[in-house]
């Protein structure tokens, strides 16, 4: 059965996390002495403790993310045939793959995330969840919006899709959907060209960190397509800065032109493998299974599933 590691991402983190995980498994304890090193910073405590509005913030969150991703996929020492990672995620995915090693990872994210903050002032961007539009209606709607920028940021699945860009066009579409359309708590909007000239500043510090050969594909957020050179997989990050996470599209290829059957999400709390599950129903394919390691039990239950 092919198996493919799925990695979380920014939006699920919470104080704790990470903690039980860190007990019971050196391998994840060793993550986060790593990262506390890595950052000069008592990450970990951050984790474990909170608070939970220090943890909220975008230069916290990502490394955080990042660390209890890997330390729960070190944890659990297996190798998929092949990962994805949302957003964030994709980062976690390559550190996994030996992409980047868990210190340059963390000092990435950590520069990522500044750039994301630095790049629009708060309070003058933000996000909004489509319920129930599907992608077409979707696009017509951004195309309609005159309020100011409105992209498409995520097409997660079918009936979820995000929109990114300035505050006043993000109230414009929850102005005409009502409780259609869910305002993210974000305090930057991703994944639009409000963050272009800031994708060009991440893109030199991306060019400086060392990146090697992924020891397994990543499917990317900005094609869809599995990478398994680093040139390919510096590109991919360079552009998915600003642009859109085909998450739908990866999860359906994964599935039909790869022939996995076995999604394991790694990460704060479950999120891409209920997505995963639905998008193979919409598909047609039975026998698909997706379960997460966010938890000791969860862990050893995916070790004993093989």
């Amino acid at each position: 059965m092919k198996t493919a590691f799925l990695f979380t991402g920014q939006g699920s983190q919470f104080a704790g996390m990470g903690k039980a995980l860190a007990e019971r498994y050196p391998a994840a304890a060793e993550v986060f002495a790593e990262a506390d090193a890595a950052l000069g910073e008592p990450l970990s405590k951050l984790c474990f403790d909170g608070p939970e509005e220090q943890l909220a913030l975008t230069v916290h969150t990502q490394p955080a993310t990042l660390a209890v991703s890997i330390a729960a996929y070190r944890a659990l020492g297996a190798t998929p045939d092949l990962a994805a990672g949302h957003s964030l995620g994709e980062y976690a995915a390559h550190t996994a793959a030996g992409s980047f090693s868990l210190a340059d990872a963390l000092r990435l994210v950590r520069r990522r995330a500044e750039l994301m903050q630095n790049a629009v002032p708060v309070g003058t961007g933000g996000m909004v969840v489509l319920r129930k539009l599907d992608l077409d209606a979707a696009r017509q709607l951004v195309a309609e919006i005159d309020a100011g920028v409105c992209e498409i940021a995520n097409i997660n699945a079918s009936g979820q899709i995000v929109l990114s860009g300035e505050t006043a066009a993000m109230d414009q579409v929850v102005e005409r959907l009502g409780r259609s359309a869910l305002r993210l708590p974000v305090s930057v909007p991703f994944h639009c060209s409000l963050l272009r000239d800031a994708a060009a500043e991440f893109a030199a510090v991306l060019d400086a960190v060392p990146m090697r050969d992924p020891a397994f594909p990543i499917v990317c957020n900005v094609d869809a397509v599995p990478v398994a050179d680093a040139a390919a997989a510096q590109d991919a990050l360079r552009r998915q800065f600003a642009g859109s996470v085909l998450w739908q599209t990866s999860v359906e290829r994964m599935i039909r032109d790869h022939g996995v059957r076995r999604f394991v999400e790694f990460g704060p709390k479950p999120t891409l493998c209920r997505m995963a599950a639905n998008i193979a129903r919409e598909l047609g394919v039975d026998g698909v299974e997706a379960t997460a390691v966010t938890t000791p039990d969860e862990l050893e239950a995916a070790r004993a599933a093989g």
